[in-house]
């Protein structure tokens, strides 16, 4: 069952069709789930692409309640999925896409080395972008792209720093990094507690500090973190 469901979504992904929703005809479990997520990234993997950190999920009140969950959940990222600060995301290569204020953590022994302002770009391979708590960890809990703005020291008060996300100029979310986990910082040792690995030099998405927006074709999204700056990117047309 875990190849089967794994090689629906990869198929999801690269063909850009989204799939129905399957945990309950499966049965599938949490635990389940992951064993999915893992054979589902592997096939990543195996066509050349490389870990290089992971990421939280539903770490925030607001994202929580967008999707119908109370958990805290994570999930791995590839270098195929980094977007250059600045850069374009092909939209042609997503189902739903949507983006979201985060932070980034560099970690270096085990520890925090940095600090910067990111945007996640989350993508679900189902149908109508719904899906039951087993579901979104079995596709490596939506995770489609990421960008990371420049990195810094990690400065006192981290963990009430406002942060504002604009699409074309416009405010589209308004928050505070106390809406992950009260302080983002507490993210390296959830993801330590719950992935039992973090080599050095991944990056670490701590969650999102707002619900989630449509990206829309065309559209320059921008994430600002006070102290930290900003990160941005642009949608293809």
């Amino acid at each position: 069952m875990i190849d089967t469901l794994a090689g629906r979504l990869d198929e999801a992904a690269v063909s850009h069709t989204a799939v129905a929703q399957f945990g309950a005809d499966a049965g599938l479990d949490v635990t389940t789930a992951y064993a999915v997520q893992e054979a589902l990234v592997a096939r990543r993997l195996d066509r050349g692409e490389a870990l290089v950190g992971l990421k939280l999920g539903l770490t925030s009140r607001a994202k929580m309640t967008q999707m119908g969950v109370d958990e805290v959940i994570w999930g791995r990222l590839t270098d195929a999925m980094h977007v250059p600060n600045g850069g374009t995301v092909d939209l042609s290569g997503r189902i739903h896409p949507k983006v979201e204020p985060e932070v980034a953590f560099l970690v270096e022994g085990g520890e925090i080395a940095a600090i910067a302002p990111a945007i996640e770009l989350i993508d679900s391979r189902y149908v109508d972008f719904r899906f039951t708590l087993p579901e979104v960890i079995a596709d490596n809990t939506s995770a489609s792209g990421f960008v990371v703005g420049p990195w810094r020291p990690v400065p006192d008060g981290v963990d009430n720093l406002g942060v504002l996300l604009e699409v074309d100029g416009r405010v589209a979310q308004v928050g505070s990094t106390a809406a992950i986990l009260g302080d983002p910082r507490r993210a390296l040792p959830e993801a330590a507690r719950l992935a039992g690995e973090l080599r050095d030099g991944w990056v670490l998405l701590a969650g999102a500090a707002t619900a989630a927006v449509p990206l829309r074709p065309g559209a320059h999204v921008r994430v600002t973190v006070e102290q930290l700056g900003t990160a941005s990117l642009r949608a293809s047309a």
